[in-house]
């Protein structure tokens, strides 16, 4: 519950209050007392006790008037409307109001939480399911859970996610939840767009870890440029109380420098340079890490469940992260060694031999990595990958897509990977279009399962087949429609049987 005296001080304090407004005045006070003991911004779900916000960019006069017809009387907005409310409160910024009068509406859940938040343009799930798996042991499963894939918000029952970084008002809900529900610690992916559109607005993470950054999510709905990508991402380092750093990434420096001026300690992974190193070891599945920065010390040998040396590093980073809210080198052991993590780098073998490898890559980064690891592993024979790329977002992915293929790959099938309301044959041939080698064979099928099937009934045992984009989703969105799909890992799993 709010009272408007005290959504007029939170607003005050943000300096975001411009005026209230009644059918007789306009001040800068609240004008009456009263108490709003629900928050929404879906018109259809108001009543008299709620305090509706008008947000978001396809946000019409006719929802609020709907919801005033249904018993709203009191409503936030960045606009006055010509409406018959009771109350109409005036800000300067609707999303950063949102998320400011929902962590006080909900008690501030994340001062009874421990918070890790990861952002990068490649692995953050997999450092997600690493660290949560870590700190379940160190906190017999108190640990809940915002992914891209999956949420949890009580250790144990999962749910599928409808955003990576909830909105603010859901956001604060599910803390709110997870804190009832006894949980001490909460691991979150951030997105970019959390920041771009304020969902995060306010919130500081115990723990920030920030991964890498390359090209992605640049569109006409998303970011217009990789400066205001980078820059939406980066802003995770400035509102974390500690940060951990890949060593070699890309503007290091400038994300290091950032962290100086806001007097926040930087924790690096990586190569010898950095204050933990990671080193490979003889076993394609383990690695080494070791390094000691003040009151922290790891050192050992350490196994994964998934392939690929970027892992490890991912790995590195979920370890240093548990440790530094409390999780012993013994659970980061066992965690790691057992963390599975949905459709990323997971090997289905075939009979005779060939390697299949179900992975939801889906930009340049993420695929040249698959890619390249693949291709160390077969070296002398054929590798195959089955992809597509979402329509109508992120158009800037399908260039990268096309890049990684041509600079590995010996064939590629293009198919369909959501395409919503855009043509799968006009996605490919994007994609296609920055294939800039003539030696890889490029052919299109639509229909995905078919290519999937047909694509390992001709491997052979020196091939390695790539199935990059859908993982385990279940679902292949068509024309606004989620339509059931077996799922890659699924049918690969069926097809090596036949």
């Amino acid at each position: 519950m709010l009272t408007l005296t005290q959504i007029q001080e939170l607003l005050e304090k943000e300096h975001l209050l411009r005026e209230f407004i009644t059918p007789t005045t306009w001040t800068l006070t609240a004008p009456f007392e009263k108490a709003l003991k629900n928050l929404s911004y879906d018109s259809r779900n108001v009543d008299s006790d709620t305090l509706f916000f008008c947000k978001g960019n396809n946000f019409q006069q006719r929802f609020l008037e709907q919801a005033l017809a249904d018993g709203l009387t009191c409503y936030i907005s960045e606009q006055p409307y010509e409406v018959s409310a009771e109350l109409a409160i005036i800000v300067t910024d609707i999303r950063k109001a949102l998320a400011i009068l929902s962590m006080a509406f909900y008690d501030y859940p994340q001062e009874k939480l421990k918070l890790i938040g990861i952002t990068g343009t490649k692995g953050k799930t997999t450092v997600a399911y690493f660290t949560k798996q870590i700190l379940d042991i160190a906190t017999n499963k108190k640990t809940a859970l915002l992914s891209t894939l999956n949420t949890t918000l009580d250790g144990v029952t999962f749910f599928k996610s409808k955003l990576t970084t909830p909105e603010s008002l859901d956001l604060y809900r599910m803390m709110a939840e997870a804190a009832a529900n006894g949980m001490t610690h909460l691991v979150m992916e951030v997105s970019s767009q959390a920041y771009k559109v304020a969902r995060v607005y306010g919130l500081t993470f115990d723990i920030g870890i920030f991964l890498n950054i390359s090209p992605d999510h640049i569109g006409p709905i998303e970011h217009p440029t990789f400066e205001d990508y980078f820059y939406c991402k980066r802003q995770l380092v400035a509102n974390s109380r500690q940060v951990i750093l890949q060593h070699e990434i890309d503007h290091f420096d400038l994300l290091q420098e950032l962290a100086a001026k806001k007097n926040i300690p930087v924790i690096t992974y990586g190569n010898e340079q950095a204050d933990y190193q990671v080193q490979p070891l003889e076993h394609p599945l383990a690695f080494a890490l070791s390094g000691t920065t003040d009151d922290l010390h790891l050192s050992g040998a350490y196994q994964i469940l998934l392939a690929g040396d970027f892992n490890k590093e991912n790995a590195a980073a979920a370890l240093i992260a548990s440790a530094l809210v409390g999780a012993d080198q013994e659970a980061g052991r066992k965690g790691l060694a057992e963390a599975l993590v949905p459709g990323r780098m997971n090997l289905l073998l075939k009979p005779n031999g060939a390697h299949i490898y179900v992975d939801y890559a889906h930009n340049y980064l993420s695929m040249k990595s698959l890619l390249a690891f693949a291709r160390e592993q077969h070296p002398t024979g054929e590798l195959l990958v089955i992809t597509g790329s979402t329509g109508n977002k992120a158009e800037s992915r399908r260039e990268g897509l096309g890049q990684a293929i041509g600079e590995y790959a010996t064939v590629a099938v293009l198919t369909s990977d959501d395409p919503n309301f855009e043509d799968p044959k006009k996605i490919a041939d994007e994609i296609q279009q920055a294939i800039h080698n003539d030696r890889v064979q490029v052919r299109f099928e639509a229909d995905r399962k078919k290519a999937i099937r047909e694509a390992i009934k001709q491997a052979n045992p020196e091939d390695a087949i790539v199935l990059a984009g859908k993982g385990t989703d279940t679902y292949m969105t068509v024309k606004g429609e989620d339509l059931p799909y077996e799922g890659d890992y699924h049918l690969a799993e069926e097809f090596i049987k036949d």
